[in-house]
């Protein structure tokens, strides 16, 4: 069909506007290709993370906040009866559903593959709600710091604190002797924290007695308020609770781990035994791998046999790896009646092992400050060994005492490198 002058105007406009069209739509693509590219490149990357980083200091800021303003709530309750404004309990609820989601949201921000675009976004909230929170903070303790000033005389203030650092050093009694019963009996490395947490208990509450000697020197004079020296001096009481529970949860740890060695050997080599009668049915090839394991685990529980007195809470923990090591080579090959009677014989060393986990990590933190993702593993330690004591079924229990080891572990380590990087 011959072609007209018609049809060839149209194909002369036709041919060039689709050029013009198809290049244009080529260099659209392209340029959704390119800010796609940029978005996930190495320095968008990097700039989420410092932004991931910088919240992470607004939310260790929070963290810190939060732990003052127990204090002084804690304070407000025991100088003043309960007649304070409610501003500083209403304050440190809301601040501390706040941290608590915040520092989950945190802890999300760290999975792989996430696009850095999210990681930015999350950052962002974090930092906003923290700030909101702090500001929150601020106001209440300005507001309580009135209250006190225009109702609360200074003089019956400094002898209320002082009343809390009698009962503290009361409740204390001697860390000297709880160190060396400790020394003892086992390794320095078993009570070691114990004698820093004995030396910072008894410093601590000496500078709260010097503080408070300073505050009761100014109590007599009406033109100056002494909040800021009780404030500190309450700090300084906290630290020495702190310091005093961590010398003591470690003697009972110690001691407990102690008492427990020969039952935990016992159910350990039990399991070994039960294993090889799950082994026998096992096709030969299955068999043979699990033997050779078996052999390993049994090695490994007696080699830590003649040290096992000396290093109790260390034992343990080993007995339960090596309980979570033969679970592992068991597999499928248990039944769920044989899990379920290996996690019941398991679940007390491994809940031993993870509370110790737990109270290093908790220890280490408190005396290096540690940063947002060692607060935000710690927390997750804390609920999973919860989650351990509260579950129901064993397999359960053990599972999350399992993970609770990990998560303080982690913490811990994060910490430690945190103090020496400073």
């Amino acid at each position: 069909m011959p072609v007209t002058d018609t049809d060839g105007g149209i194909l002369d406009w036709l041919i060039p506007a689709a050029v013009v069209f198809g290049s244009a739509a080529l260099l659209v693509l392209v340029a959704v290709w390119a800010v796609k590219r940029a978005r996930r490149s190495p320095r968008a990357r990097a700039a989420a993370e410092q932004v991931r980083a910088r919240a992470g200091v607004q939310l260790v800021r929070l963290d810190d906040a939060v732990d003052e303003l127990d204090l002084e709530v804690a304070l407000s309750g025991a100088l003043y009866g309960g007649t304070a404004p409610a501003s500083l309990r209403r304050a440190r609820m809301t601040a501390q559903h706040v941290r608590d989601e915040s520092f989950d949201e945190f802890r999300g921000l760290s999975r792989p593959g996430l696009h850095p675009a999210e990681l930015r976004r999350g950052a962002v909230r974090i930092e906003r709600r923290t700030d909101e929170a702090l500001g929150r903070i601020a106001a209440a303790r300005e507001e309580h710091a009135a209250w006190v000033a225009a109702n609360i005389s200074a003089v019956d203030q400094v002898a209320a604190a002082r009343g809390h650092l009698e009962r503290l050093r009361a409740e204390m009694g001697d860390p000297a002797a709880l160190i060396a019963d400790l020394s003892a009996r086992f390794d320095e490395a078993e009570w070691a924290d114990a004698a820093r947490a004995a030396r910072g208990a008894r410093d601590a509450a000496a500078s709260a007695e010097d503080i408070l000697s300073q505050a009761a020197a100014h109590a007599g004079d009406p033109t100056r308020s002494v909040l800021t020296e009780l404030a500190e001096a309450e700090r300084a009481l906290r630290r020495a609770e702190a310091d005093a529970r961590i010398l003591e949860e470690t003697h009972r740890l110690v001691t407990q781990a102690a008492q427990a060695l020969p039952g935990e050997f016992d159910a350990a080599r039990s399991a070994l035994r039960h294993a090889q009668t799950v082994r026998s049915h096992l096709p030969p090839a299955a068999a043979e791998r699990l033997g050779g394991e078996l052999r390993a685990l049994s090695a490994d529980l007696d080699g830590l046999e003649p040290r096992a007195a000396r290093r109790p809470t260390k034992t343990i923990d080993e007995i339960a790896r090596v309980r979570d090591r033969l679970d592992m080579a068991l597999g499928d090959a248990h039944t769920a009646q044989q899990r379920l009677r290996g996690a019941r014989t398991a679940l007390p060393g491994t809940l031993a092992a993870a509370r110790a986990a737990v109270a290093q990590a908790e220890g280490a933190i408190a005396h290096s400050g540690g940063g947002a993702d060692a607060r935000a593993r710690l927390l997750s330690a804390q609920r999973e060994l919860a989650a351990a004591r509260q579950a129901q079924d064993p397999v359960d229990a053990l599972d999350a005492a399992r993970r609770a080891m990990r998560e303080a572990e982690d913490a811990k380590a994060l910490a430690d490198y945190s103090r020496l990087a400073r």
